[in-house]
């Protein structure tokens, strides 16, 4: 049988007291003697009490919690940006509760739902990569809760963001490649209504034309941003009668999951072909050979979004202004493009 939660009512009881008098002892209020609150911590101590926040919430109309919905935590970007968020949060008083969407947008919209009924403070979040609509969103708005979003956005939301330029890492990840003597480089791209995506495959089209290299719609592969999308593309590509290479993958998963397939193909890495990811993910330090990726900064990412929120908070619904803040990005050059050059 589950023992029943101690109350205020419990510590008032064993201590001859009122119950707002415990409540307010508990929260240091100067009107209560330091014996008294010494004595009903002491107890609340003995008991294991904790308050009810959510009831507290109800009463105040007020939080200290903070919602985070990303599409996984496996994905070591979003583990990093959630460690900046948390710590972040914890120095302006706030927790925060963490959802995961497993890239599903039915998932994310009642990780919304359970989001509301908490009540929480505001919401940061990353969209699944299913996600095309941000009405869910919409219902934090309506009743003055803010959001901010990070990383994967929605276009159409008027809200806050926070991303990396996306277009100036994949700039820079394809013209490494050419400048490693690399000239017919494929993309291994995500869905076109993403705008990571979007943006990732406009910075790598402008780099080929600036260096006068012709785009090949062939060698464009459009598909998830998960490991076996790689794999996949890997695949396709070397059915053609001329197969690229150099892969510019949209993140770091699927760059893993080209190396392994192009590995167990029996090619070098990175004679046969090149191979650089996004994200820097600490798995790319570990294959062999190891990754060049492009480092989008989760933990400062992370922060960016709390400290917008925080800003938010303290603001008047009224004067609250959206903006977006680019975080640039470092290309991490490795073994996986380091060719001779010919």
């Amino acid at each position: 049988m589950n023992r029943k939660a101690p109350t205020l009512k419990d510590i008032a009881n064993e201590l001859g007291l009122s119950i707002s008098t415990v409540s307010r002892a508990l929260q240091n209020h100067p009107g209560i003697a330091e014996e008294t609150i010494t004595k009903v911590k002491k107890v609340a101590k003995r008991f294991d009490y904790f308050p009810d926040s959510i009831a507290k919430n109800l009463k105040t109309n007020a939080s200290r919690t903070i919602g985070v919905i990303v599409p996984e935590i496996k994905h070591d970007f979003f583990s990093s940006a959630i460690d900046g968020m948390e710590d972040l949060a914890y120095k302006h008083g706030f927790t925060i509760i963490v959802s995961k969407s497993n890239e599903d947008y039915n998932r994310e919209v009642l990780n919304t739902h359970n989001m509301l009924s908490n009540r929480v403070a505001g919401i940061v979040a990353s969209v699944s990569q299913t996600t095309q609509d941000g009405d869910h969103f919409r219902r934090f708005l309506r009743r003055g809760i803010p959001v901010v979003l990070f990383d994967r956005v929605l276009d159409n939301l008027d809200v806050s963001k926070v991303i990396v330029d996306d277009y100036e890492g994949a700039f820079k990840a394809t013209k490494h490649l050419i400048e490693m003597g690399y000239r017919r480089i494929s993309h291994l791209a995500g869905p076109t209504y993403l705008s990571i995506a979007r943006e990732r495959l406009r910075g790598y089209r402008e780099a080929l034309a600036k260096h006068n290299i012709e785009f090949d719609e062939k060698i464009v592969i459009h598909g998830t941003l998960e490991e076996r999308s790689g794999a996949i593309g890997i695949k396709t590509l070397f059915e053609l009668s001329d197969p690229p290479d150099a892969i510019f993958a949209i993140n770091d998963p699927v760059a893993v999951g080209a190396h392994k397939e192009v590995i167990a193909m029996g090619l070098n890495i990175p004679d046969d072909i090149g191979i650089t990811g996004f994200s820097n993910n600490p798995i790319t330090e570990l294959i062999d050979p190891p990754l060049t990726t492009i480092d989008q900064h989760g933990y400062k990412m992370g922060q960016e979004a709390i400290q917008i929120l925080m800003d938010e908070l303290n603001t008047i619904m009224e004067e609250r202004k959206k903006f977006t803040r680019i975080v640039e990005t470092t290309l991490i050059v490795r073994e996986s493009t380091q060719r001779q050059i010919k």
